[in-house]
């Protein structure tokens, strides 16, 4: 009954917010409430839901601070260089704005934080985005495709999960999945060439003549470089990038959590760039509107997550899908768990996957001669399909960046986080790092 429970609610969440029916505020508050009562729970779906919350605040408050840290940064101007490096390389060709987002991703990314690189790539490109009219789904679905290969480094997550839910190093699972990786970034190239040359069409056939209107380089460097100079802070441009800089570094080595950097660092870059009151306020002020819809959808994702694990709906779930694998598929184990891993850590954390339904899989794939490192591997090949899961934080970010609804990201980002997914496999089985029978 748990497990019908269960997986129902899944159904009728995603339904709910892929049809457009309700927001993604409302469904994750209210579905799992709904689901909870008819589980038979009661008021002890009150703890259950702030255990939930308790979970994401730091993440909550991690997001808040970052984008308005990396707003502050855009106000001062500390990214015009970069757009305008970027504007003069790639012009204004569609076909170049879009591969080259796709390059500065796969860069950005390899810090394995996605919210961090949400915040940079979007502050470089989407002003280009904007002012050519490219649709900013291509932006979302080619940042959130990137950090779904980059999320595969040991710092990244996933991989530290598995590597400590099987006792495993983390080297002995990454390093063999390189050449993988890079078949990934080779296949996101070729979907940004793909998209990049349906906008030239698109942006073509608006036009009288059928040809592209764009400015002259210059122009459009002026143009998206001198629209916040009145925020704008020229003669600070070394300190900021001084700033933003050891804040990555300390992120990247663990100095302090990420929180707390966040939120130091904001406070130094209001100190410095705007220190009177009044400025700090205005600042603060304007960047609420980015802020407040990422924090209230995080909480309202930790409600979710608090019932569904908290009802043990989620250890239901992974129960029935590991008992439905017949024996005849055990050879399979591998693969299976790859493609598994796609549908369980979009619905579930990556925490329960890797901590609760790993290592059970993994405990089935040894008697067929599998072994745990190669478990580890196949499981990781999922993860583009991960970061659309409305239970990720950093997903919210990305669509409260580009201003489009999660539903839409969704809806045009999945088909092709499945096909990386299943390159990465393919590569994975082609260079004998996932072996496709036991």
């Amino acid at each position: 009954m748990l497990t019908l429970l269960a997986f129902a609610m899944v159904a009728t969440f995603m339904t709910l917010i892929m049809s457009g029916r309700v927001s993604a505020l409302v469904a994750l508050i209210l579905t799992p409430v709904v689901f909870g009562l008819l589980a038979g729970h009661g008021s002890d779906l009150g703890p259950m839901m702030l255990d939930g919350v308790k979970a994401l605040a730091p993440t909550g408050v991690m997001l808040a601070f970052a984008i308005l840290y990396f707003g502050l940064m855009t106000d001062a101007g500390l990214f015009d260089p970069l757009v305008a490096a970027i504007v003069r390389a790639v012009g204004g060709d569609p076909v170049r704005i879009v591969v080259g987002s796709a390059v500065l991703a796969l860069v950005v990314s390899m810090d394995g934080d996605g919210s961090t690189t949400y915040l940079i790539c979007c502050a470089a490109m989407l002003p280009l985005y904007r002012r050519m009219g490219l649709n900013p789904l291509i932006l979302a679905c080619l940042l959130m495709l990137a950090c779904g290969v980059t999320n595969i480094t040991p710092w990244g997550g996933p991989t530290a999960r598995a590597a400590s839910a099987l006792q495993l190093d983390a080297a002995d699972i990454f390093v063999p999945m390189i050449p993988s990786m890079l078949a990934g970034m080779a296949f996101i190239l070729l979907v940004a060439w793909i998209l990049g040359r349906s906008e030239r069409k698109r942006l073509g056939a608006l036009s009288s003549t059928g040809q592209l209107r764009a400015p002259d380089d210059e122009a459009l460097v002026r143009d998206l470089v001198d629209d916040n100079d009145r925020t704008e802070r020229p003669k600070l441009i070394l300190v900021n990038l001084a700033l933003t800089l050891g804040l990555l570094a300390a992120l990247i080595l663990g100095v302090l959590p990420l929180p707390v950097l966040f939120m130091i660092a904001t406070a130094i870059a209001l100190v410095v760039n705007y220190p009177s009151l009044a400025a700090q306020k205005a600042r603060i002020a304007a960047h609420a509107p980015n802020i407040l819809p990422v924090i209230a959808l995080i909480f309202a994702a930790g409600i979710f997550t608090g019932i569904l694990n908290g009802t043990g709906m989620t250890q239901a779930m992974a129960g029935s899908v590991t008992g439905l694998i017949p024996p005849v598929l055990g050879p399979y184990l591998a693969p299976i768990t790859a493609l598994l891993s796609m549908p369980f850590t979009f619905f579930i954390s990556n925490d329960a996957f890797y901590f609760g339904i790993l290592p059970i899989l993994t405990e089935a794939a040894a008697t067929y001669g599998i072994s745990p490192v190669e478990m580890a591997r196949a499981s990781l090949t999922g993860q583009a399909v991960h970061l659309l899961s409305p239970l990720v934080p950093s997903t919210y970010l990305l669509v409260g960046l580009v201003r489009v609804e999660l539903a839409q990201h969704q809806r045009f980002t999945l088909a092709w986080a499945v096909a990386l997914s299943l390159v990465l496999l393919t590569a994975g089985i082609l260079t004998g790092i996932i072996p496709l029978t036991g």
